[in-house]
């Protein structure tokens, strides 16, 4: 299928400028690179209340509905950002939709980023900041049996990691995992790295410069840097893997979705068509984000 026009768009210009790689780029231009990039991402939701706190020396951003009273389901979202950059600036405009399709509370975890924090900074703040909203639900006003642990790029490889540790401590698991073309394979060892990684923007380059820069010397098949080849997967809860047609990861997600279900986890999987990695914070010129938001949105909204 052929690109979508508004992506197309965005494509075109990319290869005019000569394909550039952020490996020529300082950390701090990638990062306002990426932060300014968020005005593709259509219009800021007003209808909903936006608050970030710090609690236990984390900090998070709580995106409210307006006028809904008692517990209610959440989300526990972890941003991309391939370990090295985002934000709650490169997501503000996905976290406020989220909440206002999802009439649920939206909380997401800032992490530290590398090459500042390497291995397991990012993951240990993962885990730990899932547990802090865990504990503290009555305060954040949410029903911690509906609970989703959810991400996009390096956040759905945050959010699956998370979800296994928290597996292996047997305290709580959240009720299930949304995965947004999530990194899961330090080895670039699928066919889609090749087809996929010079032309859609965010390139096999974007993605392994991040990976290198966050593992450092650790090795690339350990389990927490390339955890779609785990064996632990059995007991997790259930799982959306959501990818996208020109995608470096596109063959490593739907990899995953065929893992799970031979480890007997209940595991969904949506692929669209016409749209690259990164698509989810394109709303203002995809059709397809438009979609992928008020699904997510409504899986956020978990039935009793």
């Amino acid at each position: 299928m052929a690109l979508e026009h508004g992506i197309a768009k965005l494509v075109k210009e990319f290869i005019k400028a000569g394909k550039p790689s952020v490996r020529n780029q300082r950390i701090d231009d990638r990062r306002k690179g990426y932060v300014a990039s968020a005005t593709l991402a259509g219009e800021t939701e007003t209808r909903v209340q936006v608050n970030d706190i710090t609690l236990e020396g984390m900090r998070f951003r709580v995106v409210s509905p307006l006028g809904v009273s008692g517990p209610l389901p959440a989300v526990i979202y972890y941003h991309g950002g391939c370990f090295v950059s985002g934000g709650f600036a490169t997501h503000d405009k996905q976290l406020r939709q989220l909440a206002y399709f999802s009439q649920c509370h939206v909380i997401a975890v800032q992490y530290r980023l590398a090459p500042e924090n390497i291995w397991p900074a990012a993951h240990d703040d993962a885990e730990t900041g899932a547990n802090i909203i865990w504990r503290n639900a009555s305060r954040f006003n949410i029903d911690p049996e509906c609970i989703t642990l959810a991400g996009d790029s390096a956040g759905g490889h945050l959010a699956l990691v998370t979800a296994l540790r928290l597996k292996a401590e047997n305290l709580w698991l959240p009720a299930q995992l949304i995965l947004i073309y999530p990194m899961l394979d330090a080895t670039a060892s699928f066919k889609s790295y090749a087809r996929n990684g010079e032309d859609y923007i965010i390139t096999r380059d974007t993605l392994l410069s991040g990976y290198e820069m966050y593992l450092e010397e650790l090795s690339l098949t350990h389990p927490e840097a390339s955890p779609l080849w785990r064996e632990d997967f059995n007991g997790l809860p259930p799982v959306h893997v959501i990818t996208a047609e020109y995608d470096p990861l596109c063959d490593e997600g739907k990899a995953l979705h065929r893992y799970m279900l031979n480890q007997g986890v209940a595991c969904t999987h949506q692929h669209y068509l016409g749209v690259i990695h990164g698509f989810f914070q394109l709303a203002g010129v995809s059709r397809a984000a438009l979609e992928v938001i008020r699904d997510v949105a409504r899986r956020i909204n978990i039935p009793k």
